[in-house]
């Protein structure tokens, strides 16, 4: 039944059919192949999966950051950066990394962070002399961290699918996004001295001031957001929720950018990115129903464990099989398939579920920045362009410190630890 199953899976994947049809046929393949369960199996979990009350989260969120974009949010999170860190050598990109940071507070979603930030940041940088393919590949490597800072729509499935706090799950993603934004912006920062891509003129203390004072409303969402939640005030999805009323309020009455006849426009827009991704959500689903009934997450779990017992060993593989799945499988489904698997090992290691839901996401996002499916990459040279490989060979060194980064990550936990173990 495995093979059967993860070798349909693979061959729809290679002949190019979308990754939910792709789960789901072979999801039935291996049903008919087995006559182990009634078909009518498929369209209950398709259906159970996504009746959930935390997964209402992801459309909110998703509704909240296109609010946010339409209603200038994204403009003010760049003047801000600028008048911090423009003038610096190779200034715009360190806007580009830092604004991304800020959206993706706001967002939940990299590919939503790589359109809203990289459409205005890398025409700017290429207009200042930078060139197409660094100015593409910064924007793509910095889109990345939208997934890692919170709120973040593959921590909500992550936390559904294993039963772990979303909350905690959401702070510890903080310190992470942050160090994974610092090291992009020192590669930024040493290709700009290289290339002598230069920065804009200092701000003044007062443009610095006007520019905090512009986007404080965007800045402070994710502080009620995650107030809010610690607070007890509300639950991950009641915080999705007030994020949209929020992100309606700014726009509409506060920065006055926001049209009511945008709206249906931006329901229409976030019912497709939702749909889709709710779509993966429910075929991944009855695809881990196969594996779970088959005892393949256990079967796995012992193979792990018979090629080694050593944690540090354990947790190289894993990483290694994850930044592999990440390179071509949409970043929910590889969760809701591959958390259960790898579930059993880390619990049998002692590694903290947060700590681990961390590693899994952080890995499948520098995965949205390597090919073939490089959802980041695909976005990106959409703004551009450009080749896919065009940008590749110009993105070598953000996934070079990337990868780095995801091993401090991995084996030193009190980086994705503290906040949460400060708040418990």
């Amino acid at each position: 039944m495995m093979y059967v199953l993860f070798g349909v899976f693979a061959l729809l994947v290679i002949c190019n059919v979308p990754i939910a049809a792709s789960l789901c046929l072979a999801t039935i393949v291996s049903i008919v192949v087995s006559d182990s369960v009634p078909l009518i199996v498929v369209g209950q979990k398709l259906f159970a999966s996504i009746d959930s009350f935390p997964l209402m989260a992801i459309p909110f969120f998703m509704i909240a950051g296109n609010l946010m974009e339409k209603g200038g949010i994204s403009k003010r999170l760049i003047a801000f950066a600028n008048s911090i860190i423009g003038a610096l050598s190779g200034g715009l990109s360190l806007v580009t990394i830092l604004a991304s940071m800020f959206f993706a507070a706001i967002s939940g979603s990299s590919p939503a962070t790589v359109a809203a930030i990289g459409s205005i940041m890398i025409p700017a940088m290429v207009r200042q002399g930078y060139s197409k393919e660094f100015a593409t590949a910064t924007q793509a490597s910095a889109g990345y961290i939208g997934v890692i800072i919170p709120p973040s729509i593959p921590m909500v499935t992550f936390g559904v699918v294993t039963g772990t706090s979303i909350g905690q799950l959401f702070m510890a993603g903080f310190i992470p996004g942050a160090l994974f934004g610092g090291v992009l912006m020192l590669v930024a920062y040493i290709t700009a001295r290289k290339n002598n891509y230069m920065g804009d003129t200092p701000a003044s203390s007062k443009e610095i001031l006007y520019t905090f004072k512009d986007s404080i409303l965007a800045l402070l969402m994710p502080v009620i957001i995650l107030g809010g939640i610690y607070g007890g005030i509300f639950t991950p999805t009641e915080a999705a929720n007030v994020a949209v009323v929020y992100g309606l309020f700014v726009g509409i009455f506060v920065y006055r950018e926001l049209k009511f006849s945008d709206i249906p426009e931006i329901l229409k827009k976030s019912a497709i990115s939702s749909s889709l991704v709710m779509l993966i959500i429910s075929t991944a689903s009855a695809f881990g129903l196969i594996l779970t009934r088959e005892a393949i997450p256990a079967q796995i779990a012992e193979l792990f464990l018979g090629i080694t017992s050593n944690p540090i060993m354990l947790l190289v593989l894993i990483n290694i099989m994850l930044l592999v799945i990440g390179t071509f499988m949409e970043t929910n489904a590889a969760i809701i398939i591959m958390a259960p698997i790898f579930f059993p090992v880390i619990m049998e290691m002692g590694v903290n579920p947060v700590h681990f839901g961390v590693i899994m996401v952080a890995n499948l996002a520098i995965g949205m920045i390597t090919p073939p499916l490089g959802v980041n990459l695909f976005v990106s040279c959409g703004l551009t362009k450009l080749k896919i490989e065009q940008v590749v060979r110009a993105n070598w060194w953000y996934l070079f410190v990337s990868l780095a980064t995801m091993g401090l990550i991995t084996y030193f936990p009190a980086i994705s630890m503290w906040l949460p173990t400060l708040l418990m």
